[in-house]
């Protein structure tokens, strides 16, 4: 990897993610990427089957913890 593509992704993670990646349920039911972006993090593979396994167990109210 570059030292210029690494920085660039140094940089992304520091960066909050758009809104337009992030959805309430209310316009369409949450999905586990969703709940793992909802909680401020980047979505791997680890954490959205944790996030499916949350919302399998909790449902939509697994969101709620991260709304205001």
């Amino acid at each position: 990897m570059s030292e210029s593509s690494e920085s660039d992704e140094k940089r992304s993670a520091d960066l909050p993610t758009p809104d337009h990646l992030l959805h309430t349920g209310a316009e369409r039911p949450i999905d586990p990427e969703d709940l793992v972006r909802l909680s401020g993090r980047e979505p791997t593979p680890e954490r959205v089957e944790e996030a499916r396994r949350l919302l399998e167990e909790q449902g939509p109210a697994a969101a709620e913890r991260y709304l205001p």
